[in-house]
């Protein structure tokens, strides 16, 4: 499982124990000696360019004097720095929230960079008045950012700060694991029984220490806010204290197919779930259809939808002229979106403009166009509805709980005659009924009265591609051919905002430089390039040049093969998410050429990638008189491969790559 999904409660029963409590982290601030600097190369990791000796983290809640509870975040952290590639870790970024006047508080911010110099550590202190630096992100979060003093290689730097922090629902989360490998890696929570937490757990470096106790605390709750005298109370309560440790963390790095490497790196997270007694007891996690509801209802949601629409008559009248066929009335209002509005912004979840003043400046973000083509499409009485969903990039969304902040986008469900579309008409050049491939991400959520759940899979859909070649001898002698090829529906994609961007001499140039023998091309044509539903047809015709040698090596693929393994690394620690299931075949007819005979075939060769049959690669060549067929199809049923599948796909490509590089030879007659 990649992710582990637990409601903390008082008790904590259902975490697993490893009991080590006797187990301490050494490393304390300022206590960094010549001993410390003794290493010069890790054996966690000996191409390490930095590696943090300990990452301990501390959370507790305590009473304040606003009449209610802060959370207070200690952080420390050591790390060495081994070479100058490994300088960027001593760039720091703390992220603070804010609501309006209120915002969380960082205090005790201490920094300090240590040297060894004639066999003496030497100390150079951050100036925390003058060199940290505060950037408004947004309205609700302001970034402090430093970097250490004095830097060089060999250094060792530590910090510690304190945040303090009036917003419950925002504990801190912790991440084991990063860019460098961690020796150490710590931290430790203590929830009282009158608050619940949800925690999300996720990666695949096990715990060393997992362990929790039980203890009492007195809490005493101050309210000074009014203009008498104080108010306060105070009640003792049940504490439970969470300690998670993991040593020797490797660092993750990022590999070719991969959604996001935050959807790996093993980390904890938490999201408020109720208060309990003594408290007056409140759910605060709700459930998806409250959610929703809470959604469709908001000003900056759903009521630009729902609500009396009339105006649009003026803007859909005129689309729609003529047309009673709801299918073809919601191409056609899909297609007026898409191609007059501009997105500016690919994440985003709500309004920051109403739908009247999106459509009189005909930019807006991701949320606003696809809100006005739900309410639209409503206004034509075709069953529509917005989607929420968590991109690639974004990271997993969680079908359990229903927690708003991990979606960043919004689509558009339309049901006409009984078939589902989903739509999206923020990307210029995408199809109806076609999604672009960041939303294939899993969890999604229909933003109705029942909430319903939807899995946007990579796994589902399928980028067929098929190519076919003739080549023949005309009758000069010369080598002549023909190719006819359809792309896949996003390689198509990819090749229209090419075309758009560089014209198609461009891409003529790209395909005669990949094509693997010297041609000259003519008859080039790009067929349905403004047709965004389909995919493209690209076909030419083309001689092969070059001087009659007396043997003759030619690679059978021409430019279409995999020249190189696009999985690299030796191992992989977490999944494969391709963007897409694939289904690609070549399929080339071909005489020999005048004057010459068949010296060398490659053998064929079927493959399955494993028992289940959920992927394949043949290979199938022959001869017969003077005409050689030759069949290269690959198949992969699935896109998702776990880290244990990963060998098996690694050597499955191996085999392509050797396979489709293999030549003919031909010699000349005697």
């Amino acid at each position: 499982m990649k992710y582990s999904l637990l409601l903390c409660s008082f008790f904590l029963t259902i975490i697993p124990l490893s009991v080590q409590a006797q187990d301490k982290n050494t490393a304390r601030f300022g206590d960094v000696t010549e001993k410390d600097f003794a290493h010069k190369v890790y054996g966690i990791d000996s191409n390490a360019n930095a590696v943090v000796i300990a990452d301990i983290g501390t959370s507790d809640i305590q009473g304040n004097s606003k009449g209610w509870f802060s959370l207070q975040y200690k952080h420390y952290k050591r790390v060495h720095i081994l070479n100058k590639n490994g300088y960027d870790i001593a760039d720091v970024s703390i992220n603070l929230y804010s609501d309006g006047d209120d915002i969380e508080q960082l205090d005790k911010l201490k920094a300090v960079t240590y040297n060894l110099e004639n066999g003496k550590v030497v100390e150079t202190k951050l100036d925390t008045k003058s060199n940290v630096f505060k950037d408004k992100i947004n309205k609700h979060l302001v970034r402090n950012k430093f970097t250490f003093p004095n830097v060089k290689e060999g250094s060792i730097i530590e910090f510690e700060y304190t945040i303090t922090s009036d917003f419950l629902n925002n504990l801190q989360p912790w991440e084991f694991q990063g860019d460098y490998p961690r020796l150490w890696s710590e931290y430790n929570v203590s929830l009282p029984e009158f608050l619940g937490y949800v925690f999300i757990t996720q990666g695949y470096h096990r715990y060393d220490i997992n362990e929790k106790k039980d203890r009492n605390e007195s809490y005493r709750v101050i309210d000074s806010r009014g203009a008498g005298a104080s108010d306060w109370f105070s009640f003792n309560a049940s504490v439970t204290d969470c300690r998670w440790v993991m040593k020797n963390v490797p660092a993750l790095k990022e590999e070719s197919f991969t959604s996001t490497i935050n959807n790996h790196i093993s980390k904890i997270e938490f999201q408020l779930s109720e208060y309990r007694q003594p408290l007056t007891y409140k759910n605060l996690m709700g459930t998806w259809p409250l959610l929703t509801k809470g959604l469709m209802n908001s000003e900056y949601f759903g009521q630009q939808v729902t609500k009396d629409n009339g105006w649009l008559k003026d803007i859909i009248n005129p689309l729609l002229k003529g047309v009673t066929n709801k299918t073809e009335k919601a191409g056609k209002i899909f297609a007026y979106l898409r191609d007059n509005f501009t997105c500016t912004d690919h994440e985003s979840l709500i309004l920051n403009q109403g739908l009247k003043n999106l459509v009189k400046t005909h930019n807006g973000t991701v949320s606003e166009i696809n809100l006005l083509l739900t309410a639209m499409l409503k206004h034509e009485d075709i069953d529509a509805d917005p989607v929420i969903l968590s991109t690639r990039s974004n990271g997993y969304s969680f079908a359990l709980y229903p927690i708003l902040s991990k979606f960043n986008y919004v689509i558009a469900r339309a049901i006409i005659d009984g078939k589902t579309w989903y739509l999206d008409a923020s990307e210029p050049q995408m199809g109806f009924g076609h999604l672009p491939l960041r939303c294939y991400n899993g969890h999604a959520r229909v933003v109705n009265e029942t909430a319903d759940a939807i899995q946007l899979s990579s796994d589902s859909v399928m980028e067929a591609k098929s190519t076919t070649v003739f080549i023949i001898n005309d009758e000069k002698g010369n080598t002549v051919g023909s190719l006819l090829q359809t792309p896949g529906y996003y390689e198509s994609f990819d090749l229209r905002k090419r075309i758009k961007e560089k014209g198609k001499e461009a891409l003529q140039k790209d395909i005669i430089k990949a094509f693997g023998s010297e041609i000259t091309m003519s008859n080039f044509q790009v067929d349905s390039l403004n047709q965004y539903d389909y995919e493209l047809g690209i076909r030419y015709d083309f001689d092969l040049k070059g001087e009659k040698e007396d043997i003759i090596y030619l690679n059978p693929m021409f430019g279409e093969g995999y020249k190189e393994n696009p999985f690299k690394s030796a191992v992989r620690f977490y999944p494969v998410e391709m963007p897409y299931a694939m289904d690609e075949t070549f399929n080339l007819q071909l005489e020999v050429p005048q004057g010459y005979v068949v010296d060398e075939l490659p053998k064929p060769i079927v493959v399955k990638l494993n028992e289940q049959g959920e992927g394949m690669f043949e290979y199938r060549i022959s001869q017969s008189g003077d005409n050689i067929s030759l069949r290269s199809r690959i198949r992969l049923n699935r896109s998702y491969f776990m880290p244990d599948e990963y060998e098996m796909l690694r050597e499955f490509f191996n085999l392509i790559v050797k396979k489709q590089a293999e030549q003919i030879v031909f010699k000349k007659k005697k």
